[in-house]
């Protein structure tokens, strides 16, 4: 199994995330939100290769958390890590990419 670490990178924008769903959204949604990232954090700890691998970086996968969210992260197989990079809004700007 594989540990997870989190960058600054993706703690900010989890809580980017948050901030918004608390502000234009209820809590239901933020709770919602909040259980679909450990749902897909559980699954890539036990299967790091299930979602799809980014065409621009090595060992950088991208998951789907929600229909306007995208989790990228790092697979550093011999530390057998995964290190969260970002938390990407799907309605911005795909050019913004950095993966």
């Amino acid at each position: 199994m594989m540990i997870i670490s989190w960058t600054p990178t993706a703690i900010k924008t989890y809580f980017k995330v948050l901030d918004y769903l608390e502000g234009a959204w209820t809590k239901k949604e933020v709770r919602n939100f909040a259980a679909e990232v450990e749902k897909v954090l559980s699954q890539i700890t036990e299967n790091p290769d299930m979602f799809e691998a980014s065409r621009k970086k090595k060992n950088i996968r991208k998951g789907y958390i929600t229909s306007h969210n995208t989790l990228y992260y790092r697979v550093k197989p011999l530390k057998k890590e995964l290190e969260l990079l970002t938390f990407w809004d799907n309605r911005q700007n795909p050019e913004k990419k950095l993966y």
